[in-house]
């Protein structure tokens, strides 16, 4: 047995331990969930953005939206600190840190009415919180949306074989869900007969390659696909769940659990050898540090702020049960770890020699802009070793990340217009409270930032900032970790395996931070220095709130002077 299949058995082994164990301690002992308690999606239930659903289909929403490109980037780029670290920050981090965190944000949302954690911070933290998590919040899905639709683009272009197969399923995904919610027909055998199509659309897409020409409109045929993504974006959160959200997504994980099935199948057949080392001490000059930047650049497949957005802002709302949470938060959690698990495997052990390996991870920045392609290119080699074509194997590969990246943007959408209407109840501004304004704005914003940050290269805006978006990411993780340790110990409960994950995670991701803007001083990088030090104020100035809020809490709980204040 080779090395990478024996730690890959021994990495899935712990997963299975975390979901049975300890994932089960802290739904009945922690979170303590209550098949009795009535969620917000039968308190409010509207059939558009609130709407109990059976918790494989949430799962696959909720799976699909927080499992886009970043799982496989993060660990395709930390290979080059060597497979190890990478692979024991995902282990350790899915299971002790990410589904804690994702099953905890959705808990705490049920029981808050459905509230995003941003909204959630008022009552918790304080008025000024909630305020400034919001706005973070809002930041972060304008990044998401305007880099996931570069991604995309930049996708469509290189493998114009995807561009069929995913506009394909959309249809067949509203009839889906129409059969579902409207006919009454069980879901199963039209989920198995939609999931046939889509395998279907890739041989389609293989045969009938759509290539856009150089310019459309005068603008670069990326810009033209990342105008074209957001607005798709913003229509589909406007549509209710049941219509294309629910049945697109409950498709797209079925999808990547196959896929993630065949690739695991591949390594298990090709039994290949590691050509990365185990810990790399010969990096390119311009690598960072392992320490503190492992951990930003290993978010979704360990912890991811954005997980908890998903979580509070839209899974929350479709929860059928209280108990449902722990599968739908918790497991979804390891699905983005065993994802992150393949693209170490395909990013470590799936190029055909060490040559080739040292040759894509010369330096940090080749291997930062081509962390997609390290993951394409391994995880080919093992569909090939199945005896799968090429062309095949490549667009299979890359319609699950234009999927996955997809099903993130328009879900980032839909969270961006409900952040966009918690900012008009918080500062009374009632055109924010419409669906329509809040949804137009969060197009707009998106195009803006696409379009304007760098008029050189129309529509790729958003990557002017994305180098900042690891670092936000995190801490707004350790932001909703504040929020879940402050609920625990306010209710007696054991506030220790958030707290643990929260200090580690605030220490880690602010050093980082700081480090990062050092550097762009360094480089010139002055937009970079600006937001990022408005960033990092902000964090500060909300880690402040919070051991406030705890120093009153902790009166409370005492009894002592002030405890009423």
């Amino acid at each position: 047995m080779t090395q990478p299949l024996l730690m890959t058995i021994c990495a899935l082994v712990l997963f299975f331990f975390g979901y049975r164990f300890y994932s089960k301690y802290l739904a009945e002992k922690v979170f303590q969930v209550d098949p009795k308690f009535r969620t917000p999606a039968h308190e409010f239930r509207d059939g558009v953005d609130h709407l109990p659903t059976n918790k494989f289909v949430l799962w696959g929403h909720h799976f699909s939206s927080v499992a886009g490109a970043a799982p496989i980037v993060g660990p395709a780029i930390a290979v080059i600190w060597g497979w190890g670290p990478a692979l024991l920050w995902v282990v350790l981090g899915t299971i002790f840190f990410a589904g804690m965190h994702d099953f905890g944000t959705l808990w705490a949302s049920v029981r808050n009415k459905g509230k995003s954690v941003g909204v959630i911070t008022h009552s918790v933290i304080g008025p000024r919180a909630k305020g400034l998590f919001l706005l973070i919040i809002f930041f972060l899905l304008l990044l998401v949306n305007a880099v996931f639709a570069v991604v995309i683009a930049n996708l469509f272009t290189q493998f114009p074989e995807s561009v069929l197969p995913y506009w394909l399923q959309l249809p067949v995904a509203m009839a889906i869900g129409f059969l579902v919610y409207k006919r009454g027909i069980r879901l199963f055998w039209p989920s198995i007969i939609g999931l046939v199509l889509l395998y279907l659309f890739i041989f389609i897409g293989a045969g009938a390659p759509i290539h856009m020409p150089e310019t459309v409109l005068g603008i670069p045929s990326t810009g033209f696909w990342v105008i074209v993504m957001l607005l798709y974006g913003a229509i589909a959160s406007r549509l209710p769940v049941w219509l294309l959200l629910q049945p697109r997504d409950y498709i797209n994980s079925h999808m990547l659990f196959l896929g993630l099935g065949i690739l695991y199948l591949g390594l298990f057949i090709t039994q290949p050898e590691f050509n990365a080392p185990f810990f790399n001490t010969d990096v390119p000059e311009d690598t960072p540090n392992l320490v503190p930047l492992l951990f930003v650049t290993v978010a979704c497949g360990a912890i991811s702020g954005f997980h908890g957005l998903v979580g509070s802002g839209t899974s929350s709302k479709q929860l059928d049960k209280e108990p449902d949470a722990r599968f739908v938060g918790y497991f979804g959690a390891m699905g983005e770890g065993l994802l992150a698990l393949i693209a170490i495997m395909a990013a470590a052990a799936g190029f055909a020699s060490m040559d080739q390996w040292s040759q894509h991870y010369a330096s940090w920045e080749s291997a930062s802009s081509s962390g997609v392609g390290a993951f394409v290119t391994g995880a080919g080699n093992f569909l090939a070793s199945m005896g799968i074509p090429t062309v095949i194997g490549t667009t299979f590969v890359s319609i699950m990340i234009v999927a996955f990246a997809a099903t993130t943007l328009d879900t980032s959408m839909r969270l961006q217009r409900f952040i966009l209407s918690e900012i008009g109840e918080q500062y009374q501004v009632n055109a924010l409270k419409s669906l329509n304004t809040s949804t137009v704005i969060a197009f707009l914003s998106c195009v803006a930032l696409a379009f304007l940050a760098d008029p050189s290269n129309p529509g790729a805006g958003g990557m002017v900032l994305w180098p900042l978006f690891g670092t936000t990411n995190q801490l707004t993780a350790g932001l909703s970790l504040i929020v879940i340790t402050l609920l625990l110990w306010k209710w007696g409960r054991n506030y220790m395996v958030a707290l643990i994950p929260l200090v580690f995670v605030v220490v880690m991701t602010a050093w980082s931070m700081a480090q990062s803007i050092f550097g762009y001083v360094d480089q010139g990088q002055w937009h970079l220095v600006v937001v990022g030090v408005i960033i990092l104020a902000l964090n500060a100035w909300l880690v402040l709130e919070g051991i406030a809020a705890a120093m009153r809490q902790r009166r409370s709980i005492s009894g002592g002077p002030g405890a009423n204040a």
